[in-house]
């Protein structure tokens, strides 16, 4: 065949967190949490110092994935995703992009093929990159602020404790679930199942 896709990576599987012990297991880290419960269920080490970023591969349905946490805190985030991008010529619409939302309850995710960054920096970062708003997002659901004097800075950078910490965990391994569906399935069974 003329037109054949260049070998290599397929997918982008990007979890948004900051990196250093001070944030582990903090609202804001969700997205590292669920790069954990990947490592486990997929058996890839996210350890690879590439792209400004950790990275690791593993294959999901045929399809060569990359899984990258990256290193540039949270709101460079994009910097890291372009540069893996443009390597491996992936598009948009197989960047899979995992991060926390405070708009939904501890626990809860919500798929979605597209949409905006909804005042998550990272997410704003990684967009204005890519140029587009056009690529598959993970939310993990991790709590408003108990009120609305609370600081949204220190909320995110709140440690999950007691009851919180076993949800987020449970919430991160269906979380890798629904990016092995992402690929093998699809958009639309990954919303129905687990939205």
């Amino acid at each position: 065949m003329l037109f054949r896709k260049p070998s290599g990576v397929q997918w982008l599987v990007v979890f948004l967190g900051n990196p250093g012990t001070q944030y582990n297991m903090t609202r804001h880290n969700a997205g590292f949490i669920t790069a954990d419960a990947a490592e486990k269920r997929c058996g890839a080490k996210i350890n690879r110092s590439r792209f400004k970023a950790l990275t690791g591969t593993c294959e999901i349905a045929g399809q060569s994935v990359m899984l990258m946490k990256p290193q540039t805190y949270m709101n460079l985030s994009g910097e890291a995703v372009i540069e893996a991008v443009r390597f491996y010529k992936i598009p948009a619409d197989h960047v899979i992009v995992v991060s926390d939302e405070m708009a939904l309850p501890i626990g809860k995710l919500r798929v979605r093929p597209k949409g905006s960054a909804g005042g998550h920096n990272g997410l704003k970062n990684i967009i204005a990159h890519l140029g587009t708003e056009e690529f598959p997002r993970i939310r993990l659901g991790v709590g408003a602020p108990p009120h609305e004097d609370y600081d949204v800075k220190d909320w995110v950078l709140s440690v999950f404790r007691n009851q919180d910490a076993e949800d987020i965990q449970a919430a991160a391994d269906r979380a890798v679930q629904a990016i092995e569906c992402y690929i093998k399935e699809g958009p639309e069974r990954a919303m129905n199942k687990f939205n």
